[in-house]
């Protein structure tokens, strides 16, 4: 895996509708959650993807968004999408460069990892995650790295205090 503090490897990756994606243009605008997993439609794959929809909100409230990353080509991303309501974009990746070029790497060749990698919106992984079995575990540690660089935003962040 790449460490917090190396700089995230820019990329361009087409996402599930067809649209382009390019890691680069979120420089200076968004916080990035970019999250690999092995596959759509498995059992853990969608508790891992419905725990990133059901606190999709949390994670936007720091100003962030969410990219998931498979090898699983584009039209079953799209249906694995509508299927379980999720809010945020996939990306296929079936040669496995881009899982690659962020040293998501698996033990057991045959299985990839569930990495998540919390990227700042200057471009620097700021987390590095895995848990390949405890697949809801990410969540709250996106949080938790989100909560020591980024400020909330939205209705749900706090007042702003005024001293003088």
């Amino acid at each position: 895996m790449l460490k917090p503090g190396t700089p995230a490897p820019d990329f361009t990756a087409t996402l599930d509708d067809g649209s382009t994606f390019r890691l680069a243009d979120c420089r200076g605008r968004k916080n990035v959650v970019l999250y690999f997993y092995p596959k759509d439609f498995t059992p853990g794959c969608t508790a891992e993807a419905c725990s990133f929809r059901d606190n999709y909100g949390a994670i936007a409230a720091y100003d962030a968004i969410i990219i998931g990353v498979s090898g699983d080509p584009a039209d079953r991303h799209a249906a694995f999408r509508e299927t379980h309501a999720l809010p945020f974009p996939l990306i296929a990746d079936p040669d496995g460069k881009l899982r690659e070029r962020y040293d998501a790497k698996g033990w057991i060749p045959w299985m990839p990892p569930r990495v998540t990698y919390v990227i700042d919106k200057e471009g620097v992984i700021r987390a590095a995650l895995r848990h390949d079995f405890r697949v809801t575990a990410h969540v709250p540690e996106v949080l938790e790295a989100l909560a020591r660089f980024a400020p909330r935003t939205g209705p749900d962040a706090p007042a702003a205090t005024v001293s003088g």
